[in-house]
């Protein structure tokens, strides 16, 4: 997107020195920078009706602001009407979100220009808003066209990277160290996994949104003349599966470290998974280049030094002073040889991602995306009520804008709307999000402040500051979704170097500071005072949800115990709902160690359940991944009996935390889970039964978990 900014910044300013226009620059820029927030990753036909949508909001928006600047108060209240209309739009999908968002950010630079509008005509700022937005959108649309596959390219390869990371992660979970805080390792590779379902979740959109047109004569999109899209979405496919069996676990590896503490067999596992990662890294640097992955072989070589030393440990008895009885150790052996052939599953499904098959088009992906007036209807209309947190956003968004608003017209402020711009960009749904917001841009706008006087004062050449003004709007671009404190000090410089061309830039200096403080503070209270949405309050829900799809994915496992192995869509969207809602949980549970302490309420509690929910998402993996293995050993007509029961306690499980009813938490039940476990490890050598086995095993540990989380009184929400 910097790019695209560039060009379309470059060629703004070339035209505007050319013909002598220079106050022309400021408004068109601020229209580029509008127009580039509303940016989405869309394919051509996507981000051409998505432009359409935009530019017409962005007319009926100056439009308002054109007709009712002068009528002060209803200015006022019409913007903070749209601030809420808007924001609730913004549950429909991720393009109406952008769309609403960059709507209300021209609204406030169409009214910061009809501050400065002098004696021209009023309809020239307007004008000159989208002028610029509608010349980004259409070098949008080209680029679009012109690169349609690079952003997929791009998102595939970072869920490759961040595999890689959630690889190196894992493999120190297998170090054999006396006294680790393994739980700690835990939540870090709970964090670490939000990072892969987020990457997986982009990718899938990407790839969603430049599918070709369907074919009316299969209703699919064709495979011919698609030979790149095919290529990439097998990728895709295969980082499925690799997620699933990366997050797999077979024993606990606390026991394996104990139980093997004098064997090398740990520091194998290790360094075979690094090495995985390693080539999961390869892979995605591969995708992201275009080339094949050149395979040195130390993965595959580390694997049957692996199996070697299995080999080895398995030919030797059990000594009396071993610190486990012989039936655990053959246990633990069984598990050991079941995380090999894991990795070594894993390690074919990477090589086939270095040069894969195309993949049917036809294949199918999930879309949550509305496809109808009543489903957009639908999503809104679910958000109107007082939890939610759109409509808690949306309410606190307005009346902040409306307390921006006040202040503004009580100081009678020059530059005044810079308030109202402030409170608008920091004013987050999270507390945690917005505090990190205020302290970013306040910091930012003092460094651009302090960067914007220097130029001014070392390079007072107005053609230099220009091009300095393009570098720093490009700079925005390349920061404003990672690094916030960044782009706000580019945008700084833009708006004291662009103002500069025509005036005094350094005169800006003091107002920007003031009304930066002023809208941040404003948000700052807003974000406490007004409809808090604190996440300790959602623990719970976060917590039954996970719960409630780990058991959705035990009967999606359950269903293919017999039949074999498939990764249809019923299958895949089961599994990526578990994910993500585990994702969504630890993300609750960090949002939460933000808050102020007062309002922690079950942050311990919530940290112990994530612990335990994720270890049972890592069994249930493990159990995905072996599905459809051993269908004909002995005792393996017990696995549809024993999964049904589990999924009854999982169901309980969430029930308790939704009703908040500690009542059908029962020690008998977790006694019955114990003697399911014992009856499963009884049956013999499946793989399947001994990780159900497990997921059995730590039905009780959440039993637990769900009871201190179950028992947490936060304070009553306003």
């Amino acid at each position: 997107m910097s790019t695209r900014v560039g060009i379309v910044l470059t060629a703004i300013m070339a035209a505007c020195w050319h013909y002598d226009r220079i106050d022309w620059v400021m408004p068109m820029f601020l229209g580029v920078i509008a127009s580039g927030i509303g940016d989405t990753d869309d394919g051509w036909r996507g981000r051409l009706r998505t432009v359409v949508a935009t530019l017409v909001c962005f007319a009926m928006a100056s439009a308002m602001v054109h007709w009712l600047f002068d009528r002060h108060w209803a200015f006022g209240v019409a913007l903070c009407s749209a601030a809420f209309v808007l924001t609730l739009l913004s549950a429909i999908s991720e393009r109406w979100r952008a769309t609403a968002w960059a709507t209300l950010v021209l609204s406030v630079y169409s009214a910061t220009g009809m501050e400065d509008i002098g004696d021209g005509p009023r309809w020239l700022q307007p004008a000159l808003l989208l002028a610029g937005a509608a010349a980004y959108s259409a070098i949008s649309v080209a680029w679009a066209w012109a690169f349609a596959l690079h952003p997929v390219r791009r998102r595939i390869a970072q869920v490759y990277d961040t595999l890689a990371e959630y690889l190196w992660l894992k493999a120190a979970m297998f170090e054999p160290i006396r006294g680790v805080d393994m739980e700690r390792r835990r939540i870090a590779l709970a964090h670490r996994n939000v990072d892969v379902v987020q990457a997986l979740n982009l990718a899938k959109d990407a790839l969603l949104r430049r599918l070709p047109p369907i074919d009316p004569a299969t209703g699919t999109p064709p495979d011919e003349g698609n030979e790149e899209s095919r290529l990439l979405l097998a990728q895709y496919f295969i980082a499925q599966d690799v997620h699933e069996r990366a997050s797999s676990s077979h024993v606990a590896y606390a026991e394996l470290a104990e139980a093997f503490f004098h064997s090398d067999v740990m520091f194998r596992c290790q360094r075979t998974l690094a090495l995985q990662g390693s080539v999961c890294s390869e892979v995605g640097q591969a995708i992201r280049l275009r080339r094949q992955r050149a395979d040195d072989g130390a993965s595959a070589q580390a694997l049957a030094e692996l199996r070697s030393a299995l080999d080895h440990l398995g030919s030797q008895e059990p000594r009396a002073t071993d610190v486990t009885p012989p039936q655990r150790r053959a246990r633990q052996l069984r598990s050991l040889h079941a995380l090999h052939d894991n990795l070594a599953a894993l390690d074919q499904q990477l090589a086939g991602a270095g040069t894969p098959q195309p993949a049917s088009l036809g294949e199918t992906l999930f879309d949550s995306t509305p496809r109808t007036l009543r489903e957009a209807f639908a999503k809104v209309r679910s958000q109107c009520r007082l939890q939610a947190p759109v409509f808690r956003h949306a309410v606190r968004l307005a009346l902040a804008l409306a307390a921006s608003f006040v202040v503004l017209s009580m100081l009678h402020a020059e530059h005044g709307y810079w308030v109202l711009l402030t409170t608008l960009f920091v004013c987050q749904p999270s507390y945690g999000a917005t505090r990190r917001r205020v302290l970013e841009r306040v910091i930012g706008t003092f460094c651009g402040l302090v960067a914007g006087w220097a130029v001014l004062r070392l390079f007072p050449d107005l053609l230099l500051e220009a091009a300095f003004a393009v570098a720093a709007g490009t700079l925005f671009f390349a920061f404003n979704k990672t690094r916030y404190g960044i782009a706000t000090f580019a945008v700084t410089l833009v708006v004291l170097l662009g103002n500069n061309q025509t005036g005094d830039g350094a005169a800006l200096i003091l107002p920007r500071m003031i009304d930066t403080l002023l809208g941040a503070a404003i948000a700052s209270i807003a974000v406490i005072g007004i409809l808090p949405d604190w996440k300790a309050r959602r623990l719970r829900p976060a917590a039954a949800l996970a719960l409630t799809t780990a058991a959705r994915y035990l009967h999606a496992i359950g269903k293919q115990i017999d039949t074999g192995k498939r990764d249809d869509l019923a299958y895949r969207v089961a599994r990526r709902n578990a994910h993500d809602a585990d994702a969504a949980l630890s993300t609750a549970v960090s949002h939460v160690l933000q808050e102020p302490g007062l309002v922690r309420g079950g942050i311990d509690a919530g940290i112990r359940f994530l612990v335990q929910s994720h270890t049972l998402l890592n069994y249930l993996s493990a159990l995905g991944a072996h599905r459809g293995e051993g269908a004909d050993a002995p005792g393996q007509a017990l696995f549809g009996e024993a999964s049904t029961a589990l999924i009854d306690h999982l169901d309980r499980f969430a029930a308790a935390l939704r009703e908040q009813d500690a009542a059908r938490l029962s020690e008998e039940a977790d006694r019955q889970a114990t003697v399911l476990a014992d009856e499963l490890e009884a049956q013999g050598d499946a793989t399947t039964l001994a990780q159900l086995a497990l997921v059995s095993r730590q039905i009780p540990l959440l039993g637990k978990a769900v009871l201190r989380l179950v028992e947490v009184r936060p304070q009553k929400s306003p």
